[in-house]
């Protein structure tokens, strides 16, 4: 690995661009004309050194694998103990691309007795159990209205305070009520946080957000062959029916511009989506988090007009158009640099077909406001400007540039080891339960050796910042931060 200085060297490229476009043979040729002082191989050594790096800080094929393995056991486990319910760990903990505490844990959880299906679904095919809701599309592309089409014979299973009546003599299931209902729940999972969107954020402890959110599993089969007809080079044909045969959920938010919103539904991929991401090949999927990083770290969004949402259907996009060969880590800052131009005509246009319903338009109603725009389009066009210098903005990938490469790569490794032992914690803290109420058996012979590595990697790293002159901190704060 090269130091800070050979690093530095080579990313002192000049501005540029890279110019894609398909031939009739659906092969993309990359027009390189971002470097004018630099040989590509300057540029090639950079995209491959930071991805080099990328891997070291936790972003590498097989974390990622370890990870994604490790949250879906996890999943398995609390599922088998939850009759009524179905959860599911999604966003990015279940693409495998944060650490622990890198970022919040999205957790989906739906109901096991209610359904939501496109017009044309054969009832007769689904239990009696089940209640049945009708997808109602006449609203903003991506979303619907739910109209109760059958309840199960005991019961509904939603009351009479989130049924109305649409005038029409429809009942309707709406997603704000039952918004205000669920806000009053008690969850068994951890405190209670001020509501965000369809999102009931839970605290537990001091450190781990949760975004709980509602949805309904929902049966769109019309809506999943049309995105599985384009043609595309990605994902491969196995990769697109299984994305079909997960189907949808609907998540109670509608669109923000609209009149309706409180009776309105999301319709969403996450478990589709979830495929897609884990079915990116190394190079894409490190473009994306770079993506991220620039968007969180540089544009510093206030308000979510852009999201991660939005970056994951453009890397999305940027994937199913070109050849997958051509993702390569000597490629890295190419793709990256493309990515950057195309986040910079989505903010100018505030146009973004969302990858699933191209019809949806991600920027819609997004609240981005004019100065605003305005900024970040004159920022992307500085970063584009600055081609592979653009990473020295990126705090985590600047310090560990600047890191000698002994001490970054001896760091990893623990950082490594404790994030697995504490995903391998969180499975056997669900495994030694031990009653109807959830209790956990702490004496447990594995959680507590588990326990007791983890206070030995803590350690570990706390005599070696003593050791160099570094600041040693609290025994809690190195958890925290070799888990971020």
């Amino acid at each position: 690995m090269c130091d800070y200085t050979e690093v530095c060297s080579q990313l002192k490229m000049s501005e540029g661009r890279i110019d894609l476009t398909m031939s009739d043979t659906g092969r993309v040729s990359i027009h390189n004309s971002l470097y004018s002082r630099y040989s590509r191989n300057h540029v090639e050594g950079v995209s491959v050194e930071v991805c080099h790096i990328m891997t070291l800080l936790g972003y590498g094929e097989e974390t990622r694998r370890r990870r994604v393995e490790k949250y879906r056991e996890n999943d398995m486990l609390w599922n088998a103990q939850h009759l009524d319910s179905t959860f599911i760990t999604a966003g990015s903990k279940a693409e495998g691309l944060t650490c622990w505490l890198e970022s919040d844990h999205d957790l989906l959880f739906m109901p096991k007795g209610v359904l939501c299906v496109e017009a044309g679904i054969d009832l007769h095919t689904i239990p009696d159990e089940i209640e049945v809701y009708m997808m109602d599309t006449r609203a903003y592309p991506g979303h619907c209205r739910m109209l109760l089409e059958r309840c199960d014979h005991t019961h509904l299973h939603f009351d009479n305070k989130v049924l109305c009546d649409d005038g029409n003599g429809n009942t309707l299931l709406s997603s704000g009520l039952l918004l205000d209902v669920l806000s009053k729940r008690k969850f068994n999972i951890g405190a209670p946080l001020e509501r965000a969107g369809p999102s009931l954020p839970r605290l537990i402890g001091q450190e781990i957000n949760i975004d709980l959110v509602f949805a309904v599993h929902c049966q769109c089969p019309g809506i999943l062959q049309r995105w599985a007809q384009r043609s595309r080079h990605w994902p491969p044909p196995d990769v697109v029916q299984k994305v079909v045969s997960l189907g949808s959920v609907v998540t109670p938010i509608g669109f923000r511009g609209s009149e309706f919103k409180y009776f309105e539904w999301r319709i969403c991929f996450n478990m589709g989506e979830t495929e897609l991401v884990n079915n990116l090949t190394e190079t894409q999927a490190k473009v994306y988090v770079l993506l991220k990083m620039i968007v969180k770290e540089v544009l510093k969004p206030k308000k979510k007009e852009i999201t991660s949402f939005v970056l994951k259907s453009l890397i999305f996009w940027q994937a199913e158009r070109n050849a997958t060969a051509m993702f390569k880590d000597r490629n890295l800052i190419q793709w990256l640099h493309d990515a950057l131009g195309t986040l910079r005509t989505v903010i100018s246009s505030t146009q973004l077909p969302y990858y699933m319903i191209p019809e949806r338009n991600l920027m819609a109603a997004c609240g981005l406001q004019e100065e605003q725009q305005r900024k970040w389009v004159a920022d992307i066009a500085d970063m584009m400007e600055e081609g592979p210098r653009v990473i020295l903005r990126l705090p985590k990938i600047r310090r560990a540039i600047i890191c000698h490469p002994e001490p970054l790569l001896w760091f990893s490794r623990k950082r490594l080891e404790m994030e697995m032992l504490r995903l391998e914690w969180m499975i056997r803290f669900e495994q030694s339960r031990r009653d109807a109420n959830g209790e956990c058996d702490f004496s447990d012979i594995i959680l507590t050796e588990i326990q007791r590595r983890m206070n030995e990697i803590a350690l570990v790293v706390c005599l070696r910042m003593f050791m160099e002159g570094g600041i040693v901190t609290l025994q809690n704060d190195i958890f925290s931060s070799l888990l971020m």
